[in-house]
């Protein structure tokens, strides 16, 4: 898995559950949106996965409806 880390110059990103800019570890993930097991190999998506530093509350967005 990729992590990228925000630099101290960087503002961070918006947190809902602070109601803040806060800085976040972010992420790339690919996840399996298919429950059949003969189609999951062809089903998984990218998503970007964003966890607040300050509160610990983790977010999800499928990478491709950005």
């Amino acid at each position: 898995m990729v992590t990228t880390a925000t630099a101290d110059s960087q503002p961070g990103e918006l947190c809902e559950n602070c109601d803040a800019v806060t800085p976040h570890q972010v992420s790339i993930k690919l996840v399996t949106e298919s429950e059949e097991d003969a189609h999951a190999a062809f089903s998984r998506e990218p998503y970007r996965v964003m966890k607040c530093q300050q509160c610990g509350a983790t977010s999800k967005q499928r990478v491709n409806d950005m």
